[in-house]
Parts: C-alpha cells; sequence; structure tokens
C-alpha cells in the first residue's frame, strides 16, 4: 500500500494542470440534460475514414448485406473510394471496409449523356464536389458536376440505383461494366437479357497476393424500370453497338445501355446479387424488389436506425457522437451475407449448397477476432450464431477452417490462428448449441494439432510441426510465403499460445478433460521465446523468434520487426494476456510491467498533455509496423495492451491511456489512425467509449474502464437493456473510475463475465478527475484458472 501511495501521489503531481481545470465533483446526467438521438443515423458520417488510412467507403449498405453500393474515385487500390479525389468512375456493388489489400468493386454501374464512345472509366468518369454529396447509412446521393444525380440505396441482396438526367442533355445512357473491378479480375461475361435487363458474372480473387490461388465468382441481375432504346457491349475497348453478349479478355467486358430522353428524365434500377448463379441473382432481386426506390431507402434508414440504438449514448459532445456512432456503424458491416433468399450459397470446395439458416461470409479474421467479433456476439447474437455455423460450413464443405475468407476463397492471409478464440467466444457466451459446440470443437482440434496436405489452398497452422513438438513456431523463409506462420514465427507462436489457452476452456465445457489439459499445458508457450539477456529502453527479457535449433531468428532487438507480424516485440510482447502473472514474472514482477508499460505508452506524457502522447509518443502512421517500440493505436496486435494495467494493479492507467487514444479520431475524413478492418478498429474504439472490453480473447469477459459519455444503453437482441450511467463523463478530460454499482451490488473487481452483464441492469460508475485506487488488486483471472 505505501508503494500505492506513493505512485498515486507522484501522479496527483503529474496531472495538475488537467486537474485545474477539471469541474469538482460530478453532475447527474438527468440534470445535465443528457438524452439519447431521437434518430442515431443523422449522426453518422460515412466519409469519416474515407481516406488512405481507414479505407472505408462512403455508400450505402445495410447491416451484414451482401450488397455496398458506393462509388469509385480509383482502381487496384486498397479503397476505391478515395476522399481527396474529384473524379467518379462509377457506382460498383460489392466492397470491403478498410482493409489493406485491393479487392472487390464488381460491376460498376455510370450514368452518361450522349454518344457512348469508349469503354474506359477514365473516359467517360465525372467530375464532382463533395458539396454535391449526401451521405448517411443505407444512402448515398451525388451530383455530378455534368448535371446528373445520382442516388444509391440497398437492401440485403440488392442495389437501388436512380438517376436523374439534365434537361436537354442528349441521350441518356448506363454503362455498366463486367470485367474490371477494384482487385484482380480474371474473367466475366455480361449478357443484354430482352429491352430492360442485364446479367452477367465477373471472377476476382488473389487478395493480397499470398498464394495467388484464392478465387470468388459474383452474379448480378440488373432491371430497369424503362426499356432500352438502344445498347451494345464491349470487350477491352472495342464497342460493338446492338450486340448482347461480352466476355472479358485481358481488360474489361461491359454493356451500356441508352434510354430515349422524351420518355423522362428519370431511370432506376434493381440490381440483384448472388455468390451462387445468376439464377441466384434473379432471385434475389425479385424476391428483395422494394415497392420504390424511396420505400427502399426508408427501409435500409429504419434498420440501421434499429442497429445503432442497440447501444446508444448520451452526453458528450457532438463530436464525440458523430465519432461513436460512425464506429459504431462501421462495426456492424460484416462478416456479410453470402446466401441466396433460399439460403443457397457457394461454398469453399465451390460446389452449391443449402444451410438451414443465413450463410455469412467475408471473415477478416486476424482483425476481428480481438474486437469486432464480440460486439456483434453482445449485440446481435442471433447473427452471431449463424456467422459461426458458416465457419462450420466452411470447414464441412472444404475440410478446414479460414483465417481470412474472401468470398468463397481462403486468402491465407495474415498470421496465427485467429479463428480459434473467435469461435470461443461465441461459444463461451452461450451462443452455440450442443451438436455445434462440438463440430466446431472437433474443426478446432483439427486445426490446432495437425496441417493441411495441400498449402496452396488452406495453410492452416503450418508453424504447427515445430510448434507441437518444442513449444515454438520455427521460423523458416519459405518461398512463396508472405504471411505464412513460419515466416512470421515470433507472432504466430504468441497467437498459437492464446488460441490454444482459449480453447481448452471450450475442451473443459464439453467434456473433453484430456484434450482440455493438452491445450492447457499450451498457454505459457509464449514463454519460450522469452529471452532474459535482451536489453533496450531499460528492460531485460522480450520475446526472440527461434530457428528450429532454439537459436534467435532475425534481429534480437525487440524494436526491429523480425519475424513478428506487422509489429515488433516490444508491441508484441503484451500478447499473452492469457496469463498475465506468468508474462509479468517474466518481466521481473508487476511493478516492472508496470514500469514497462508506462515506457511504452509514455505516461508521464499521457498523464500532462494525452493528445501530446498519442501524436508525439505512439506510432502514428497507419502502415508504420516495423521498427518501433511504442504504442501502435493504428493494428490490431496493441489492441489489448490498453488493458494491460489491469493486472498490474492499476486500472486507472488504462481510462488514462484510452482518453489519449481517442485523441487519434475524429469526425471528418482523416478521423481514423489506421485501417479499419471490416470493423475491427472502430469496434475496439466503441467498447474505449462505452468503459467495457474484452482484453482476453475467448474469455467473454470485459474490463471496466471510464466511459466518455454520461449513459450508455445496451439493448442486445432478445436481451432486456444493460444502461451505464457515468455522471459527467467526459472524452475531453481523463477521469477513472472510482466505485461501481450494479443492480448486484457493489462491484470491486475490475471485470464482469458476459452473462453477469447481460444480467446487471443499471451499471453507475463514478468518475473521478483524480487517480483512485478502485479495482487495484481485483483483475480477472488467467484464461487457464477461469
Amino acid at each position: 500500500m505505501r508503494a500505492l501511495r506513493r505512485v498515486l501521489t507522484a501522479v496527483l503531481l503529474a496531472t495538475a494542470v488537467v486537474a485545474a481545470s477539471a469541474t469538482t465533483g460530478v453532475v447527474d446526467a438527468q440534470a445535465r440534460g443528457a438524452k439519447f438521438a431521437d434518430d442515431p443515423t443523422t449522426l453518422v458520417d460515412t466519409s469519416i475514414g474515407n481516406n488512405g488510412n481507414g479505407t472505408t467507403f462512403p455508400g450505402a449498405a445495410v447491416p451484414f448485406g451482401m450488397v455496398q453500393l458506393s462509388p469509385d474515385t480509383q482502381l487496384n487500390q486498397y479503397a476505391s473510394y478515395d476522399y481527396s479525389q474529384d473524379t467518379i468512375l462509377g457506382f460498383s456493388h460489392t466492397h470491403l471496409s478498410g482493409v489493406g489489400c485491393q479487392t472487390m468493386g464488381d460491376f460498376r454501374f455510370m450514368p452518361t449523356t450522349g454518344a457512348v464512345t469508349s469503354s474506359d472509366p477514365a473516359q467517360y468518369g465525372a467530375k464532382f464536389s463533395h458539396a454535391n454529396e449526401t451521405r448517411a447509412p443505407g444512402y448515398y446521393g451525388v451530383k455530378l458536376d455534368n448535371g446528373i444525380k445520382a442516388e444509391l440505396t440497398a437492401t440485403q441482396r440488392t442495389g437501388q440505383h436512380r438517376y436523374t438526367y439534365p434537361a436537354g442533355s442528349g441521350p441518356e445512357n448506363v454503362l455498366i461494366e463486367a470485367g474490371q473491378s477494384n482487385g484482380n479480375t480474371y474473367a466475366g461475361d455480361i449478357h443484354v437479357v430482352g429491352d430492360d435487363t442485364v446479367e452477367g458474372w465477373v471472377q476476382g480473387g488473389d487478395f493480397c497476393g499470398e498464394t495467388g490461388a484464392d478465387r470468388y465468382r459474383v452474379y448480378f441481375s440488373a432491371q430497369f424500370n424503362r426499356a432500352f432504346s438502344s445498347f451494345g457491349t464491349w470487350t477491352d475497348n472495342t464497342l460493338a453497338p446492338n450486340r448482347r453478349d461480352a466476355s472479358r479478355s485481358t481488360e474489361r467486358d461491359g454493356a451500356w445501355l441508352t434510354f430515349d430522353p422524351s420518355k423522362g428524365d428519370q431511370v432506376g434500377s434493381s440490381v440483384g446479387l448472388s455468390y451462387t448463379s445468376i439464377a441466384g441473382a434473379r432471385l434475389n432481386r425479385k424476391a428483395e424488389q422494394p415497392r420504390s426506390f424511396d420505400k427502399a431507402r426508408t427501409a435500409a434508414h429504419h434498420d440501421w436506425r434499429g442497429e445503432l440504438d442497440r447501444m446508444r449514448v448520451a452526453g458528450g459532445t457532438t463530436a464525440d457522437q458523430r465519432t461513436y456512432y460512425t464506429a459504431l456503424y462501421h462495426s456492424l458491416l460484416y462478416p456479410s451475407i453470402g446466401s441466396d433468399v433460399d439460403n443457397r450459397y457457394r461454398g469453399f470446395d465451390d460446389k452449391v449448397h443449402r444451410a438451414s439458416s443465413t450463410y455469412y461470409q467475408m471473415f477478416s479474421l486476424w482483425d476481428t477476432y480481438r474486437s469486432q467479433n464480440q460486439l456483434v456476439d453482445l449485440l446481435n447474437p442471433d447473427e452471431a450464431t449463424d456467422m459461426a455455423k458458416s465457419v462450420l460450413h466452411i470447414y464441412q464443405d472444404a475440410g478446414w477452417l479460414p483465417r481470412w475468407g474472401l468470398g468463397n476463397g481462403e486468402t491465407n492471409v495474415m498470421s496465427g490462428d485467429p479463428v480459434t478464440p473467435w469461435i470461443v467466444d461465441v461459444y463461451n457466451r452461450g451462443l452455440l448449441d450442443g451438436r455445434t459446440a462440438h463440430q466446431l470443437f472437433d474443426a478446432l482440434w483439427k486445426n490446432a494439432n495437425e496441417v493441411p496436405a495441400d498449402q496452396t489452398v488452406f495453410r492452416g497452422r503450418d508453424g504447427n510441426p515445430s510448434y507441437l513438438k518444442n513449444g515454438w513456431v520455427a521460423y523458416q523463409n519459405l518461398p512463396g510465403y508472405k504471411y505464412g506462420d513460419s515466416r512470421q514465427a515470433g507472432s504466430a507462436t504468441l497467437e498459437y499460445s492464446l488460441a490454444d489457452c482459449a480453447l481448452s476452456t471450450m475442451a473443459d465445457h464439453l467434456g473433453y478433460r484430456g484434450k482440455a489439459a493438452t491445450l492447457a499445458s499450451r498457454c505459457d508457450n509464449f514463454t519460450t521465446l522469452w529471452d532474459p539477456t535482451v536489453t533496450s529502453h531499460g528492460f531485460s527479457g522480450f520475446p526472440v523468434a527461434k530457428n528450429a535449433d532454439g537459436s534467435a531468428a532475425g534481429d534480437p532487438d525487440p524494436t526491429q520487426t523480425a519475424p513478428f507480424h506487422e509489429g515488433t516485440a516490444w508491441q508484441y510482447q503484451w500478447l499473452a494476456q492469457q496469463d498475465p502473472e506468468t508474462l509479468f514474472g517474466l518481466m521481473g514482477g508487476q511493478a516492472q510491467a508496470e514500469k514497462r508499460l508506462d515506457t511504452f505508452f509514455d505516461m508521464p506524457t499521457v498523464l500532462t498533455d494525452p493528445a501530446k502522447a498519442a501524436s508525439d509518443s505512439w506510432v502514428t502512421g497507419a502502415y508504420d509496423y516495423h521498427n518501433n517500440f511504442a504504442f501502435n493505436p493504428n493494428n490490431e496486435p496493441d489492441f489489448s495492451a490498453p488493458w494491460m494495467y489491469t493486472w498490474t494493479g492499476a486500472p486507472w492507467k488504462t481510462s488514462a491511456v484510452l482518453r489519449a487514444m481517442r485523441t487519434l479520431f475524429t469526425d471528418n475524413q482523416n478521423g481514423m489512425p489506421g485501417n479499419d478492418d471490416l470493423g475491427a478498429t472502430s469496434s475496439m474504439l466503441v467498447f474505449a467509449m462505452a468503459g467495457v472490453f474484452e482484453a482476453q480473447p475467448g474469455s467473454a469477459t470485459y474490463e471496466i474502464s471510464a466511459p466518455m459519455f454520461d449513459k450508455v444503453q445496451i439493448r442486445p437482441e432478445h436481451g432486456r437493456p444493460i444502461t451505464i450511467e457515468s455522471p459527467g463523463g467526459d472524452a475531453s478530460k481523463l477521469q477513472y473510475v472510482s466505485s461501481v454499482k450494479t443492480d448486484k451490488g457493489t462491484l470491486r473487481q475490475s471485470w464482469l463475465t458476459h452473462k453477469d452483464l447481460l444480467r446487471s441492469g443499471t451499471i453507475k460508475i463514478k468518475l473521478s478527475d483524480k487517480p483512485t485506487n478502485w479495482a487495484t488488486n481485483a483483475s480477472p483471472p488467467a484464461l487457464s484458472k477461469d
């Protein structure tokens, strides 16, 4: 306690600048007039992150929908829309939000006027101004500089277009590109059917260039509300008037449709998508055909309003709420529906199957297992269950579990074993029936103990042979491997250890005692990399990747990247959340671990100038993974690091770090410090601002920090509301938890299980502008001891 008092005294001096401007005491939320927004969709700006860092898109989609209908300003780039550009090339129907490799952007529609003279989007693209854009969840509109107004909305499996042409502009056209997407494109066909319909397909893949073998095929069926007065198709650069069919050669294939301007100035189109067939796309279009564009827009708005109300906030500034609700919006886009309305889907064996529930795809698991999965589990348990069943279908269809699935293809991108904690989190929240749980466990057990024979299709845990023998993944610079675990041996060892430990809890609950013991024995495999002789920034002992003979692989300097995936040993050393006590023992004890965290975050600056610490002391570039020792809030491996103070006896420091991190997120196009990665970064921010977060993936346990709003209300699907009241919550001030009470009584520990959170009713959190000793010695248990 004397040591704690000395720490608190030092902090009080360090926070004098902040404390002087802080209010004394807290103000009742009701007295301050903090209210929930009547319509939270008005606080979402889909342009946030539309730059080279966030790589989000501004267009129309519904929650977890198959269609993401959005403008494209560039091709063969991470994001097909860049806010800094001023030319729209068209509006395509598929996008991934926030990824770091080019992909999707399929079936690009573009309205034009006059004669059609080129198939090159660089020739027919149109200038535009952001002042003429209208963005909202489920809707995008823009008036192009040429006078054409384009409006987009979506249902789950269809994109809805409405184009209004200026009077006197001549022939009204819609150009459809089917053979050139934002990512790698390999084949495509297009067909003009009758006088009002166009159908086709495209094949894409090779996401991030790992194996080069992954492929997906997507189909469309577009029906227009007016008959064509003329039409034609193109292959590459050759235009063919009056021809109905075209196939991609080396660049493009598409069709143009011309409408008689004397018959009206507006053209609408309903476009169904499918990953099974053109017939599936046609079925989806007909089944989800709205009565009008405006009704589709209203329905999309209603869907988003309901989703955003599942975790609503009151208080804070308008900028706080815009940042929060946009992050929540981005968190609920994926995984996306992959099955048709009749539940038919294309499996990873490239065959069409029928599921008993909605089938989902686009599993960016290395990113989402640390934050976004937990948010979906909390707010949308039905969808989370179907997503887990979808992963089981992948295993049943193709024999292995995915790591990063694009459509019906495994890209083998990233490293480690993310699918395991992802599934264990769903299971430990009670969302799986017994049969499904046992089947998934069998798949996870195979994944944890074997290696796929054909490494060009599924790589699985390619580091298993050495890991199972020695407890570490042996480094190998294998030809053709960019993301493989053997090339990222240091981080893969840590990821495997966490995954195995999480899986041991599932094995134990399912009654597999022997397998549970085997997996639990791997919980501390992170210790096999620990080298006590390595020193850096005044600290001794860091994880060092190893060769098969046990020697150091690469540069053991923990500030250098070496064989760690998108990071360094300084950043990866905290990836042992399954057993912090053992980790801290390697560091010299709890006090030394806390000092190391203080250096990592530059705690003295955090406590005097949070924004300066975030901008000057931390890693700030979205892709500056390498050769750094400081906290990297822009990338997933460090997501849990702020919560490691929970186990050092200083949970108040977590709240300080999160306030500093909040300054990196703004409510404009530059508002995301790193790739959003299908909602992973946004979900981490949502939890941080709400004051709860699962720092131990697979645990179904939430750590508590100081909320940044007066009130947060969580309304899970089918569940009773959970209200977090923290009067005076203010993201702009350093604030700390001083006490917590739930309907079950005073909470003296720093955490709640998922089950306890669901039945906690009202959580009353008192905040202080000075550090407190709340829950300083009441941290969550290790996973292996839960």
